[in-house]
């Protein structure tokens, strides 16, 4: 009697239409979940201006042979501010060396990329004498930091990397 009374009762009332349809619904929450993250998601990693992005790279391997010239070398190093300071301040040491020690200029250029979040760029100018600039940077995150290093004219540049850890910081 209870099997007969079992297959009387309404179709929602059995567990099996209900766990066979739970794999569409999933599917379907999960196609709206990743459908609005990708319409508000940001989209920092591609360039809005990627052709005339494009068009420059030449300049920009001109101005790498330019330094390959004058015989450029950069060293960094990168320390934290204080004792104990865990702000993310960081004071960045450049030591820089050329054939011509005449040419050293007196300022340099030095864009720091972080490698995901365009919001987090840093562009600092660093006055410095005989060879060696300094200069501190506010809420620097530790990751892996791009750096374009350049003379105040940008007549030529170098690319380095600088990694900052969060135990440890080092250029």
């Amino acid at each position: 009697m209870s099997d007969n009374s079992t297959l009387q009762l309404p179709w929602y009332r059995h567990r099996w239409p209900w766990l066979l349809m739970l794999g569409p619904v999933t599917v379907i929450v999960a196609g709206v979940i990743t459908t609005w993250l990708a319409a508000t998601g940001n989209t920092a990693l591609v360039a809005d201006d990627y052709y005339k992005q494009g068009l420059t790279i030449n300049r920009t391997l001109e101005r790498e042979r330019r330094a390959d010239e004058l015989g450029v070398k950069v060293a960094i190093t990168a320390l934290p501010q204080g004792e104990g300071s865990g702000d993310g301040t960081m004071r960045l040491d450049v030591r820089l060396s050329m054939t011509d020690p005449a040419k050293l200029p007196g300022r340099l250029r030095i864009f720091l990329a972080h490698p995901t979040r365009s919001e987090l760029d840093r562009e600092l100018l660093l006055d410095g004498v005989g060879g060696l600039y300094s200069g501190v940077v506010q809420d620097l995150a530790p990751t892996h930091w791009k750096l374009v290093i350049e003379d105040d004219v940008r007549d030529w540049r170098r690319q380095d990397s600088l990694l900052l850890d969060a135990g440890k910081n080092r250029g």
